[in-house]
């Protein structure tokens, strides 16, 4: 469970920490969309290079790849040109290519089986790639739609318990249910985040991107310490993978 709630505030962060850099800064989204790459990059050298699980490290590169695609995917879409459906077919696409190819790499989909350098890179193009998606989608259904960022939010809530129901009460695959919520997090933290920054007039609290981020990386920050110490105290050594994803 505190996996899935990092998660959801880390992606939201990353939507409102990437609209802080590259529309309230101004920096635009090409520019952004670099230095968050560069982040990015910086980030899983260390978590690749890491012999065993560092909950800041681990969290540092999820948030990374969550505000990386969110400039992503704003340049594709918005001055690219793409739109909203068309950046989201292209994005999911590549996202289906990233599966075949780690299913026929061999590697486990399963990722707290993940032991490998090649298991963990795949992983890891995979989060960035349905993070990418996750704005694109969440963009496209809020604003397509017409039914605004709060009611897709609830959406989104609701599928997402229709996931943990299907978890415990069907025989689904596991793997697939897990990789079916972690991609729907990120549109449902692409549709909160906005719903944070955006003013009452667009349908939102109003908090703005400053706002908003800044009391999401407290919450995040103060979550990775807590995983951080309860880490310390297990006696036994977690092994090298990202197999801890579902703690």
């Amino acid at each position: 469970m505190t996996f899935w709630i990092m998660k959801i505030i880390a992606t939201t962060l990353g939507e409102t920490g990437a609209d802080m850099v590259s529309q309230t800064l101004n920096l635009g989204y090409l520019s952004s969309t670099f230095l968050f790459l560069a982040l990015f990059a910086v980030s899983l050298i260390a978590q690749l290079r890491a012999k065993r699980y560092h909950p800041a490290i681990f969290w540092a590169v999820i948030l990374t790849t969550s505000t990386a695609g969110t400039t992503m995917s704003d340049f594709m879409n918005r001055t690219a040109g793409l739109g909203y459906l068309g950046g989201a077919l292209v994005l999911t696409a590549c996202l289906v290519i990233v599966f075949i190819v780690w299913k026929a790499s061999g590697q486990t989909m399963n990722v707290e089986r993940i032991s490998t350098f090649r298991g963990e890179v795949l992983y890891w193009i995979a989060t960035l790639v349905s993070n990418t998606l996750g704005t694109s989608s969440g963009d496209l259904l809020a604003h397509n739609t017409g039914i605004g960022f709060v009611t897709s939010t609830v959406l989104l809530t609701a599928a997402l318990a229709l996931i943990v129901a299907a978890h415990y009460l069907t025989p689904i695959s596991g793997t697939l249910l897990f990789w079916v919520a972690y991609v729907l997090t990120r549109p449902f933290g692409a549709n909160a985040g906005n719903t944070l920054t955006k003013t009452h007039d667009e349908g939102g609290v109003g908090l703005g991107t400053f706002g908003a981020s800044g009391l999401l990386f407290g919450v995040l920050i103060a979550l990775v310490i807590y995983q951080t110490v309860s880490h310390r105290r297990q006696t036994r050594e977690i092994p090298e993978s990202v197999g801890t994803l579902s703690e």
